[in-house]
């Protein structure tokens, strides 16, 4: 069994780690900011440069490395927050955390600002009201959210998506599967599926849903509302009902993929992405709309 290296940290303060490659990392974080950038250096480091109110904890035990607090526990890291003492919201570290880019992510925050890029393997975020931003991830992706928004740019695997009222745009997603379910959160989507591979599901309450799709895509579509709006650029895709349900459905290109948008109240609508636009490289970050 490995021993376990522990520091407690008050103030800055930067930590190396070399001896046991961290394949594993674990963020606890209530205020402020943490940045977890992927890569091809086997050597990872924790720079810490502000802290206050409780010390932070980073610890390592073999490949495992946790930075954050003991009492807040991942299962129930979004529950209960209204109600829990007044003391863990006095927390705030500024993090910056450099891994191997084959390392696996669990990163929760409250209403910390998380930045995560550069990983090849799988990653998971939790926040309540902080925002987070995921650019050029290559594993699968999760991330749950309360009211923070969630900007991913250039994602290269499958992205699942919670929220309740925090919104979720994604520019230049090529992962062949996507799952986003909102009450409220408003959804801005650019994708990008490889070949016959796109297996898309939406779900929405009232929060609106917009689409931005390649020629170039193989996908049967199935878009449903109660009493929304939709809306497509595809002509190849027909809407159906002009006063309470309205459905918008049709097949591009083979049809090998499945896309399916449900909403109550929230509008949907389909857009056309203009040629090129992933020829020219990712941009050098998340835009909170689609470009013009």
């Amino acid at each position: 069994m490995a021993a376990t290296s522990r520091w407690e940290v008050s103030g800055a303060q930067t930590l190396t780690f070399e001896e046991h490659p961290v394949r594993e990392l674990r963020v606890r974080l209530v205020g402020g900011t943490v940045n977890v950038v992927g890569t091809s250096d086997p050597t990872a480091e924790v720079e810490i440069t502000d802290v206050r109110g409780e010390p932070l904890i980073v610890e390592q035990e073999g490949g495992l490395l946790t930075v954050g607090y003991e009492d807040l526990p991942w299962q129930s890291f979004l529950k209960g927050w209204p109600k829990r003492p007044r003391k863990l919201m006095r927390r705030e570290a500024v993090v910056s955390i450099r891994v191997p880019a084959d390392c696996r992510l669990s990163a929760g925050t409250v209403s910390a600002a998380a930045v995560v890029s550069g990983l090849t393997t799988d990653a998971e975020v939790r926040g309540v009201t902080g925002q987070t931003t995921l650019v050029g991830l290559a594993g699968a992706v999760t991330a749950d959210t309360v009211s923070g928004r969630v900007e991913a740019q250039s994602l290269g695997g499958p992205l699942a998506f919670t929220s309740v009222s925090g919104g979720l745009t994604v520019v230049e997603g090529r992962g062949a599967s996507l799952r986003a379910d909102t009450v409220s959160g408003e959804l801005t989507l650019d994708l990008a599926p490889p070949g016959d591979l796109a297996d898309i599901t939406i779900t929405s309450v009232s929060g609106d849903v917009a689409l931005r799709l390649p020629d170039h895509i193989n996908a049967a579509v199935a878009g449903n509302t109660v009493s929304g709006a939709v809306s497509s650029a595809f002509p190849e895709l027909s809407s159906h009902g002009l006063w309470g349900p309205k459905q918008l459905t049709g097949v591009l290109g083979s049809g090998g993929g499945r896309l399916t948008c449900s909403t109550v109240s929230g509008a949907i609508t389909v857009l056309r992405r203009p040629p090129g636009v992933h020829e020219q490289g990712p941009s050098p970050a998340p835009a909170s709309a689609f470009p013009a």
